[in-house]
């Protein structure tokens, strides 16, 4: 999506002063570019989408480095760039990844249809129909939105249950809601 580069440099400016509607306006605006830039690189799309997560988080936690003499898509791909090539670092250095990458892809393609406990109280209070939209996201972002919302933890305790940086988890919260947002939308 080509947007003027007047508009992007004011979100920048205003997701330097914090503002969370500009942080959401530049993740939407470039999330397809530095996706399909990954998907090309790694051919997976759980890969590519945490790397995706990764470079926004680390983008909007040094966007104060950002320089606005050059294009912030351009940015983007180069932090992009670098996180594929620690992760490729991290993956060849580690023999043990190598065996537990495919059992951990194909857990992630396996869909729990089973109701637990709690999906039948919240049926019973007539949430069912928001849970299954819920259930059509991808596992790791059915964990950030079940901890955040069901669980009601903060962002920082989040970020120790799953491991990850905190910024990490604001992202994919922040493109979890909109992903959920999206599937309601088209069921209604």
């Amino acid at each position: 999506m080509e947007v003027n580069s007047a508009i992007i440099l004011h979100h920048i400016a205003e997701a330097k002063k914090g503002k969370q509607s500009a942080f959401n306006f530049l993740l939407d605006t470039y999330w397809n570019e530095v996706y399909g830039f990954q998907i090309k690189r790694t051919k997976d799309e759980v890969e590519a989408e945490d790397i995706t997560i990764q470079t926004f988080s680390k983008a909007f936690h040094k966007i104060d480095l950002f320089d606005e003499q050059y294009k912030f898509s351009t940015w983007l791909i180069t932090i992009s760039k670098n996180i594929h090539y620690d992760f490729l670092r991290k993956k060849k250095a580690s023999i043990a990844s190598n065996t537990t990458t495919d059992s951990e892809n194909y857990l992630h393609h396996i869909a729990d249809e089973t109701p637990t406990i709690e999906d039948k109280i919240i049926t019973e209070q007539n949430l069912a129909k928001l849970l299954k939209d819920i259930k059509k996201l991808k596992p790791h972002y059915q964990q950030v939105i079940q901890l955040r919302y069901f669980q009601e933890m903060s962002y920082k305790e989040i970020a120790q249950e799953i491991n990850e940086p905190i910024n990490n988890v604001k992202v994919k919260l922040l493109r979890a809601r909109k992903l959920l947002a999206e599937i309601i939308a088209t069921n209604n």
